[in-house]
């Protein structure tokens, strides 16, 4: 090959490579719209047999609760002792489990019945947790995903998030969806969509103004809660402290 050809290759490789690390950029759509409690901090968001679960935090308020999402009303709750803040929940294997913030506890609980089963020790603080159906998928407010063993939180693998070449830190409430964990962006109306397998951010979700300013109030929070309901692919995002609960749907920017 000549140094030409070759210099031609090495262009057009390059360039592919770069348009491969451009994440696809969304912006919402809401479909519909429902009651969500103004004092739920909500830490963790999920479907389990096509009920609405949520995991809420802070110190002397965080509970874990069976929600009815057609008015926001709480179903069942489950409080937590106030020396735990409570972070994000998910369900694997008929196993219930609930996080807790810098505790270092994972509690675990019958996700029927909700009987305690036991905890186990997470060795780095606990934010978001969702599961791909074989391990627990967890964040620690850095750019790191941890993928665990179930029965001993032990770590499998870990990867680190990445948007192009840059770390994406203050990775919080997860959701596993269609083979890509979503994740919320502590502090920032965006959610990632990343590729479990190496860590590259693919999509990029736009959530501004989602929460409209006249339902805001002094004590609204940050976008923090995304649940996909296995039954139907619907997506459902919500926040900390926030009124409402919103049914999405992603269109391409």
């Amino acid at each position: 090959m000549s140094r030409i050809a070759i210099l031609l290759f090495l262009s057009i490789a390059f360039s592919c490579s770069s348009c491969a690390q451009e994440p696809a950029r969304y912006g919402i759509k809401v479909t519909d719209s429902y009651t969500h409690d103004r004092s739920a901090y909500t830490q963790g968001l999920f479907f389990y047999r096509d009920t609405l679960y949520e995991s809420c935090g802070q110190y002397g308020e965080s509970s874990f609760r069976k929600v009815n999402l057609a008015d926001g009303r709480v179903l069942r709750r489950l409080n937590f002792d106030s020396e735990y803040f409570v972070e994000g929940s998910v369900v694997l294997d008929g196993r219930l489990y609930v996080l807790t913030w810098q505790e270092h506890k994972c509690f675990v609980y019958d996700a029927s019945s909700w009987k305690y089963l036991g905890e186990l020790y997470n060795f780095t603080e606990g934010w978001g947790l969702t599961t791909d159906g074989e391990s627990l998928i967890m964040s620690d407010g850095s750019s790191m995903l941890y993928f665990l063993d179930p029965m001993t939180f032990l770590v499998r693998k870990k990867t680190e998030v990445k948007l192009g070449d840059k770390s994406v830190r203050f990775l919080n409430e997860l959701e596993y969806i269609d083979g890509r964990v979503w994740a919320n962006v502590y502090g920032s109306d965006q959610i990632v969509i990343i590729n479990p397998d190496n860590g590259r951010v693919e999509g990029v979700v736009d959530c501004r103004n989602l929460l409209s300013r006249s339902l805001r109030t002094q004590t609204t929070d940050v976008l923090n809660g995304i649940a996909c309901n296995p039954s139907d692919g619907s997506i459902y995002l919500t926040g900390k402290f926030w009124p409402r609960l919103y049914r999405i749907e992603l269109v391409e920017k």
